[in-house]
Parts: structure tokens; C-alpha cells; sequence
């Protein structure tokens, strides 16, 4: 570490957990701490919490002969980056909280607040397996689905905070009912949840979407059939947004992305099989891990800093 260097303060807050750092504008990452969210405790001991641990983390860096510059902050759900408010998150129970605001007053530094997915996608697209694309789509499949289109370096947001949400592409409509109460969405058909819920629900004992990888991969017709039906539907959801996003890169990123080969063979074929006059894509695996966040959010609020002192 360089006395006198400056960092941003990045926290990438999730339901269970909280992955904090103290990252370079370079985008090297020279101190990292993870802290449990403990969203049964609430919202406003969430909100104390990402506030102290970012406290925190500005006191280390002064300590240690670091500037803190700015803090960037990354939640799940429904994020107004304009008016820097967490609108709404099941995971955490935020509702029109304004953490951009909050944690100004606290740290007394420049704050942006983004959406985990899209500073996720933002750091892919910069510093990790959609480097140089220019037009870059990054997919999170988990326990839910989600996108980030990112151009040039900026994710788009959406007129009202809600871009990206891939996962709610009806690509089946007698299938399955989605946690937004619609039939047959992606993320209904082909995020890890909906894998080993399917598999479950077929055999009758349950499974991980990573077990019915590898059951799969050893020839169980029934998981083969469970995994196939997902890439079949996800095939679906990625042309669509081939279709209106026409990008150079597809980024997979998310817990599915770890079945390696055995879901990005299959997915490239199916996905070159619905193309038609739209270039294909060039499809890859997320290379930054659970880094992207923090990392994504040390980009937006430097992008943010850049702006105000313009």
C-alpha cells in the first residue's frame, strides 16, 4: 500500500452477508473484510450496520496512510441510484431507505448507491470477462435471475431503477409460478432454485441445481432431463436479450456459472440454434467471483465522483 493512496470505501451488501473492501481506483483491492448482514434483526440495524462497517473501513485507511475519497455502496432489489435509495428488497426488508444519504452524513465522503447485479455487471465489464467488449450483457443466476446491459462502461438503469430484470422473461407460459406471481418466467425455469425445486419435485428427494449438475454429467436420466429443460428455457431468455441488447459478450456469472463446461457447452449450442440474422454472442464465465460487487461499487462511486467534480 502506497501512504497517501487513495480508495473508496465498497460495501456489496446481501441478504446473509456483507463483502467490504477498501479498493484502488485502479481497481485492486488492498483491504477486504465480510461482515453478516443479519437482516432478521431488521432494517434499521442493517442500515447501523453498513454505516459502522463502512466507518470502519474509512478509519482503516486513514490508519494505514490511505485517502478515503468516496464509499460506493451495492444492494439487492429495487434501487433508485438517482435519489441514492434502496426503494425495496425482500432480502434485507428495505423500503425507501435513503443509505446514500446516510452514509454521507457519517463518512462525510462522496456515496453511490447502486443495484448488486448492475455494479456486478459494471465490474465484469471494466475489469473482468467482458473487458474491452464495448457492449456487454451480465447474467447472475442463483436463487434468482438477473442482468446487467452495460455499454462503454456504464450499466444501464432504467427509467425507473428497474432495467435488467431477464429473469422475468416469460419463456414458458404453463410453466411454474414465479415469485412475482406470474407463470412461466425465466427465473422460474432455469435459476439454481428452480433447478433443484424441479428435480425435487420429479423424484421426490431433494437435490442442489449443483447436484443435478454432476448427476447429470454422470448419466441420471431424470437429473439430465431437470438440467436440459433449464438450458433449454435460459437458451430461450438469452436470445431474447440478444434480440434487443445485440452485444459483442455475454457474461455468466452467479452460483449456475460454477457447473463450468457442462452448462456452457450445452447453452452455446442451444443459444447458436435460435439465432437467426443476430450475431452470436460470445459467451463466458464470470472471472472476478464474489469480488464483482465490491469491485463494481468502488466503480460506480468513483464514475460518481468523476461527474460532481466535472
Amino acid at each position: 500500500m502506497t501512504p497517501g493512496g487513495e480508495v473508496v470505501v465498497a460495501l456489496d451488501v446481501g441478504g446473509t452477508g456483507m463483502k467490504c473492501a477498501l479498493v484502488r481506483p485502479d481497481g485492486a483491492t488492498v483491504h477486504a473484510e465480510r461482515h453478516a448482514t443479519g437482516a432478521a434483526r431488521g432494517p434499521e440495524a442493517v442500515v447501523g450496520t453498513i454505516l459502522d462497517v463502512a466507518e470502519g473501513l474509512a478509519g482503516k485507511a486513514r490508519a494505514d496512510g490511505l485517502t478515503p475519497v468516496a464509499c460506493g455502496i451495492a444492494v439487492p432489489g429495487v434501487v433508485d441510484e438517482a435519489r441514492g435509495v434502496a426503494v425495496w428488497s425482500a432480502n434485507i426488508g428495505f423500503r425507501d431507505v435513503p443509505l446514500r444519504e446516510l452514509a454521507q452524513t457519517r463518512l462525510g465522503l462522496p456515496t453511490a448507491l447502486g443495484h448488486d447485479v448492475r455494479v456486478g455487471g459494471l465490474a465484469e465489464a471494466r475489469l473482468g470477462a467482458g473487458r474491452d467488449a464495448g457492449h456487454v450483457l451480465f447474467v447472475a443466476i442463483g436463487t434468482g435471475i438477473a442482468a446487467a446491459h452495460v455499454v462503454d462502461g456504464s450499466a444501464a438503469v432504467g427509467a425507473h431503477g428497474a432495467a435488467g430484470e431477464i429473469g422475468h422473461i416469460l419463456v414458458r407460459p404453463d410453466g411454474p409460478r414465479c415469485g412475482c406471481g406470474r407463470p412461466g418466467c425465466l427465473e422460474a425455469m432455469a435459476s439454481a432454485s428452480a433447478i433443484g425445486r424441479r428435480y425435487a419435485e420429479l423424484s421426490g428427494a431433494p437435490a442442489t441445481a449443483a447436484e443435478v449438475a454432476d448427476r447429470a454429467a454422470a448419466g441420471e436420466p431424470l437429473a439430465g432431463r431437470v438440467w436440459a429443460e433449464a438450458v433449454e428455457a435460459l437458451a430461450d431468455g438469452l436470445a431474447t436479450g440478444q434480440a434487443l441488447f445485440d452485444v459483442a459478450t455475454i457474461v455468466i456469472g452467479g452460483g449456475l456459472a460454477q457447473a463450468g463446461p457442462r452448462l456452457f457447452d450445452p447453452l452455446r449450442t442451444a443459444l447458436r440454434e435460435r439465432l437467426t440474422f443476430h450475431r452470436e454472442p460470445q459467451l463466458v464465465a464470470a472471472a472476478l467471483g464474489d469480488e464483482a460487487g465490491c469491485l463494481g461499487a468502488a466503480l460506480l462511486a468513483l464514475d460518481t465522483l468523476a461527474k460532481e467534480s466535472r
